[in-house]
This record gives C-alpha cells, structure tokens and sequence, in this order.
C-alpha cells in the first residue's frame, strides 16, 4: 500500500490480480518517439495504453502491433483504446474506453475512464474491471482545462466498487501524496530519466 501524505488515508479496493499491473504507460503521438525507451524503462510487468487517435486506421494498427510487441517483451501489458471487438481483434491484453463504448462485445480486461460521480455510478453498473478516474491534476495534453484535484478525485475514488488508477498529471511523488498505489501517465512516464526506473533485460 502506498504512503499517503497530508493527513489522507490510502485508498482500499478489491485488490487487482496480482498478475495486473500498478503502472500504466499511456500513448499518444506528442511522445511516439520515445515510447521504445519509455517501455524498456518501465518496471517489467508494467501496463501500456495504446491511445495515437490521429493515425489512420491502418497505420494506427501497424503501430499498436509494433509498440505492443515491444511491451509484451519487457512483460508488460498492452491495453486498447477502442472497442472490445477491436480490442480482440488486434489481439490486445485489455481494452481502455468510456463505459458506454465498454458494455458489449466480447469477454476481455476492461480498463474504464470515469470523470464525475455518475461516470464511476456508471462503471461500477457496467462490464468494467478497472475505473482510471481523471483528470486529477492539471495536464500538458489538455492546457487550462477543469481537472479535479485531490479532495474531489479522492471522493471519486471513494465511491468506486472497482480498484482505481489515477490519471492526469501524475507521477510518482503525486500519486504517494494522494494514496493512490495505482497510477498512469503520459508525460511523466514517458519522458522519465533514465535513473528514475531500471532498464530490464
């Protein structure tokens, strides 16, 4: 369980699989470049997010199998934003979506996004196994927007049946002052000091 700063009490929920990870890497194209390495720094057994919504389908495809290989070689696993059908299809380990875009299609991990009470009322009704709250903290991916702070992503996460994972603007200082042993991240991860995680081999 993660330390928690300022008086706050860790967050408890129903404990993932231990095969599932803590640490999520999430894509998009303003760090495509650095992926390769962000992956290879990643602790082994660490999560990745496959978002790149500007690409083609058929180019978006090509990547998500490039980029996945690489992660499933460092024991990672490699999530899909998209559709479970697409998700199945692609062959990813999980699929990363809204809860409306999750309700149907076949069996798979489904990683839900939640942004308000009803969004976490509505994934803890649904086909969801995992609920990323966000934004927590102000992001460089969407400058000046409303994001929701410690008190209010606590209350969030307090009112979740699932286990939660807190996204936007993290990293790991954030994530032990809020008691969030659960955590993802564009910037933070992927643009992480090589000192900061060791490279597996």
């Amino acid at each position: 369980m993660a330390r928690c700063y300022s008086g706050c009490v860790p967050i408890r929920h129903p404990p993932l699989p231990a095969s599932l990870p803590d640490l999520w890497l999430v894509s998009d194209e303003s760090v495509d470049s650095l992926l390769p390495q962000a992956l290879a720094r990643l602790p082994r057994g660490s999560g990745f997010i496959f978002r790149h919504y500007g690409l083609a389908p058929g180019q978006r495809r090509a990547r998500f199998r490039e980029l996945a290989r690489m992660a499933r070689r460092r024991g990672h696993r490699a999530a899909l934003s998209g559709t479970p059908r697409e998700a199945r299809q692609w062959r990813a380990d999980a699929v990363y979506g809204p809860p409306e875009r999750l309700a149907r299609g076949p069996a798979l991990l489904r990683l839900v996004t939640a942004h308000s009470l009803r969004e976490v009322a509505r994934a803890n009704l649904g086909r969801a196994d995992i609920v990323l709250i966000s934004p927590v903290f102000p992001t460089r991916s969407h400058p000046g927007a409303p994001h929701l702070g410690p008190v209010r992503f606590r209350l969030l996460a307090a009112r979740s049946h699932l286990p939660v994972i807190a996204l936007g603007g993290m990293n790991a200082r954030r994530a032990r002052s809020i008691g969030a042993p659960k955590w993802a991240a564009i910037q933070a991860l992927a643009k992480a000091p090589t000192s900061m995680f060791p490279i597996h081999s």
